[in-house]
C-alpha cells in the first residue's frame, strides 16, 4: 500500500495526535516510533518538526471561548489523582490540569494517577508519577519521573510536578473527544539563558549541606521555659556511593514555682554525631558502615560511641524503591559506653559488641500503601540482653469510598543496661526526663475514612479557608 493510500485512510488529526503522544513517549523513553504510519522521508520530515516544536514544551488546555457551550462531564477523561506527598496541592491541580474530570474514587475513573517520592542526594525530591488505565484504558500504563532542586520553592515543584501530570495525561485525553482542543505550545529559550548544569559540572563535587536550626521561649507567672535545638547535614550521593553525616544537640530548661521559697528546675540534653557510608554492589545488594557519638541525659549516658560494618540485600531492583522494596539488613558493631551515674549493673563505663538483622516490606500501589518492618537485636555478651520490635503503618482502600488506616508499634525490651542504679525521683518520671524500666512498649492507632456522594471532585472555592494550602513551620 502506499504512503499516500494508507495516509487518506486515517483521520488527519487523529493521526498527528497519534504521532505526537508516540513523539512523545519516544523522547521520555516510553515507547517506539510508529514508523508503520508513514515512509522513509515523511517520518524524517514529521520527526524533524516535531523535535523542533517539542523540545521543552509545555502541555497545557486551550483557554475556552467565554461563549462556549457548558462543560459536558461525558466528554472529560475521568481521572483519579492519588498523591499523599507534601507538594500535592490539590486546588492548585484542579486549575492548572482542567481538561479532565477528577473523581473521589479510583472505580470512578478512566487513569488512576499514582504519585510517590524519595529524597535524592542533593536533597531534593524524585516524583514517580504512575498513569494506570481503568476499564476502557486497561492496559494503557505509563510512569514518568519529576526531579525538584533542594533550593525550589514549594509553587516551583508543584509547577514542575503538575507540567508532567500534563505529559502523562496526553495519551489518554489523545483518545477522547476533548483532544481536538488541546493545544502543544513551544517556550523558547531566553537568550542568555544558562544551560544546565550537568553532573560532571557540579563544582560542588555531588556534596548537598543543610543547616537548621530552632528556638523557643514560653513563660507565665509561675513558669517559665526555653529550648534551642540545631543540626547540621553533609550528604554525598551517588549511583556507586553514599555518605551522610549529621551532627545535632537540643538543650531545654523548664522553671516552676512551687511556692515564693521554692523553685524547680528542669534541665534536659542531648547531643550526637552520626555517619553512614554505603557502597552499591549490584541492583540488590548494597554494603556500608555505621558510626555515631551521642550524648543524653535521658538515656543516663556521658558519651556512647559505635562502630560497625552492615550488609543489606533487596529482593526487588533498587530502582524501583519508590513503589515497592523488600529488605534484610544485618549489622554489627562496638559500643564504648561511659555513664552519668552508676547502672543497676555497677557499671560506669564498658565495652560492648551488639548485632541486629531487620526484615522491611513497603509497598505504595493502587490499593493503597503499607510499611511493616521487624528488627531484631542483642548484645553478643549477654544474649539474654535483647530487644524485638515489630512496626507497622497502612492505608487501605477496602471498597468504593472506604479507606482504613492503622498505625502500631509494639518491643519486647531486654536491653535496658543504662538505666541508672538510684533509680528515679518522682518529678524525673512525672517530666520524663529518664528513662524508666520496662520489658516493653506499644502503641496503636487506627482509623477510617469513608466518602460518598457525587463522584466529581472538580470545584475550587477558597473562601473563608476553604481551600488551596498555606503551611506555617516553628
Amino acid at each position: 500500500m502506499s504512503c499516500q493510500r494508507e495516509i487518506g485512510a486515517l483521520d488527519a488529526s487523529a493521526t498527528f495526535r497519534r504521532l505526537t503522544v508516540s513523539y512523545l513517549r519516544t523522547g521520555l523513553g516510553q515507547g517506539p516510533w510508529p514508523d508503520r504510519y508513514l515512509c522513509h522521508e515523511e517520518n524524517k520530515m514529521i520527526k524533524n518538526v516535531l523535535r523542533t516544536l517539542l523540545l521543552g514544551a509545555c502541555l497545557a488546555p486551550a483557554p475556552l471561548a467565554a461563549q462556549e457551550a457548558p462543560r459536558q462531564q461525558e466528554d472529560f477523561l475521568r481521572m483519579f489523582l492519588d498523591c499523599p506527598t507534601f507538594f500535592c496541592d490539590m486546588d492548585f491541580f484542579r486549575r492548572q490540569i482542567s481538561f479532565v474530570d477528577y473523581v473521589r474514587d479510583r472505580r470512578d475513573a478512566d487513569v488512576h494517577v499514582l504519585v510517590t517520592s524519595q529524597r535524592t542526594g542533593g536533597g531534593g525530591l524524585e516524583f514517580e508519577i504512575s498513569f494506570i488505565g481503568i476499564g476502557d484504558y486497561e492496559g494503557t500504563e505509563a510512569n514518568l519521573r519529576y526531579a525538584s532542586g533542594s533550593t525550589d520553592t514549594q509553587d516551583e515543584t508543584r509547577r514542575g510536578l503538575a507540567r508532567i501530570i500534563r505529559f502523562g495525561l496526553m495519551e489518554f485525553v489523545a483518545a477522547s473527544p476533548v483532544a481536538n482542543r488541546i493545544e502543544i505550545t513551544f517556550r523558547p529559550a531566553v537568550v542568555g539563558q544558562r544551560a544546565t548544569t550537568q553532573p560532571t559540572d557540579d563544582p560542588w563535587n555531588f556534596w548537598a549541606f543543610r543547616i537548621q536550626g530552632s528556638g523557643s521561649v514560653n513563660g507565665e507567672k509561675t513558669s517559665q521555659s526555653y529550648r534551642i535545638s540545631g543540626s547540621l547535614n553533609a550528604d554525598r550521593v551517588t549511583e556507586d556511593w553514599k555518605l551522610n553525616l549529621r551532627v545535632n544537640g537540643s538543650y531545654s530548661r523548664s522553671e516552676f514555682e512551687l511556692s515564693e521559697e521554692t523553685t524547680f528546675v528542669n534541665t534536659s540534653k542531648s547531643y550526637g554525631a552520626n555517619g553512614l557510608l554505603v557502597r552499591s554492589i549490584t541492583n540488590h545488594w548494597s554494603i556500608g558502615a555505621r558510626m555515631s557519638a551521642s550524648s543524653s541525659t535521658f538515656l543516663n549516658t556521658d558519651l556512647r560511641f559505635r562502630l560497625g560494618p552492615a550488609v543489606e540485600y533487596n529482593v526487588f531492583p533498587y530502582a524501583e524503591s519508590s513503589r515497592r522494596q523488600l529488605t534484610f539488613q544485618y549489622a554489627a558493631g562496638v559500643n564504648a559506653v561511659d555513664y552519668e551515674e552508676e547502672t543497676i549493673f555497677d557499671k560506669t563505663s564498658e565495652t560492648l559488641l551488639e548485632h541486629s538483622l531487620t526484615g522491611s516490606l513497603g509497598f505504595i500501589q493502587p490499593w493503597g500503601s503499607s510499611t511493616i518492618s521487624l528488627r531484631g537485636s542483642q548484645f553478643l555478651s549477654d544474649l539474654s540482653k535483647n530487644q524485638i520490635s515489630l512496626f507497622g503503618i497502612t492505608n487501605v482502600r477496602l471498597f468504593r469510598g472506604l479507606s482504613f488506616n492503622f498505625f502500631g508499634s509494639v518491643s519486647r525490651v531486654r536491653d535496658q543496661l543504662f538505666l541508672p542504679k538510684g533509680g528515679a525521683s518522682d518529678e524525673e518520671i512525672l517530666l520524663r526526663r529518664r528513662q524508666l524500666a520496662t520489658s516493653y512498649t506499644y502503641r496503636l492507632s487506627g482509623g477510617f475514612t469513608y466518602r460518598f456522594g457525587s463522584i466529581f471532585n472538580n470545584v475550587v472555592n477558597p473562601r473563608f479557608g476553604g481551600g488551596g494550602r498555606t503551611f506555617i513551620f516553628f
